[in-house]
């Protein structure tokens, strides 16, 4: 095995290692949120999970080294919506909570997201959802789920593409995605990531001391879409965010 071959295995456990560890708050918020539930309080299960998050994203951007700049937060509706964001890293997931400050979202995911360590248990446990992807029937019922949780007062976050683009460049949304917006007739909230692959996608290894730049664009309404503008949701946004990295 070569010299290359061999330090990106020992930055990729550290990667793991560190990951592993800042698993530790875990259990304290999980049986927090099994009671919450069990009770039906959905504002102390929300008030719960912003401030396990915060004290989560906290210890990881601490361990890794992130840094995150966050333009748009004003942007932020204060009622459910969907946030659309490209996807470039596995970091992903950890920029936009830090982006969203507080702002408690469920993650929509893909259904082999689930055996993903530490992160697929933590996306099932705060009302995350996971696409089925080859089976239209299971999306379906993901998706009316999905638009249950919106009519409940919960937001969304989906990464539109499916697959991390693992750099700046940006796939074609899927325009199934936007139909948890348009069917519960919430805003959509397009959000631009720009730089978490250079943590771990652009050498296939982890690199710490990153920084990324995550851009809040003004909501887009939903409700009073016609069919047409509906159609055209996607690509709408797609160049609002697009046009995001462009600047």
């Amino acid at each position: 095995m070569c010299y290359n071959s061999i330090m990106k295995l020992l930055r990729n456990a550290e990667f793991f290692l560190k990951l592993a560890a800042s698993a530790r708050i875990a259990p304290h918020y999980r049986k927090l949120l099994e009671e919450a539930r069990a009770a039906g309080d959905i504002e102390e299960e929300r008030r719960i999970l912003a401030v396990g998050e915060s004290e989560w994203i906290g210890i990881i951007k601490k361990s890794f080294d992130l840094h995150y700049e966050v333009r748009g937060r004003e942007n932020i509706p204060e009622g459910p919506c969907v946030y659309v964001a490209n996807h470039q890293s596995y970091f992903d997931i950890m920029a936009m909570m830090d982006a969203l400050d507080g702002h408690v979202a469920s993650f929509i995911a893909k259904d082999d997201f689930k055996g993903v360590p530490l992160l697929g248990p933590w996306i099932e446990r705060t009302r995350g959802l996971f696409i089925h992807r080859g089976d239209p029937r299971e999306s379906l019922k993901t998706i009316q789920k999905g638009v249950e949780y919106l009519k409940e007062g919960w937001s969304l976050i989906i990464f539109p593409e499916g697959t991390r683009s693992r750099g700046p460049e940006m796939a074609e949304f899927k325009p199934g995605s936007f139909k948890l917006a348009t069917k519960a007739k919430v805003p959509v909230v397009p959000i631009t990531i720009d730089g978490t692959y250079r943590s771990f996608e652009e050498e296939g290894a982890y690199k710490g001391g990153q920084s990324a730049v995550i851009t809040i664009h003004p909501p887009i309404e939903t409700a009073d879409l016609s069919r047409a503008e509906q159609t055209e949701l996607s690509d709408r946004v797609w160049e609002v965010i697009h046009g995001g990295l462009e600047q």
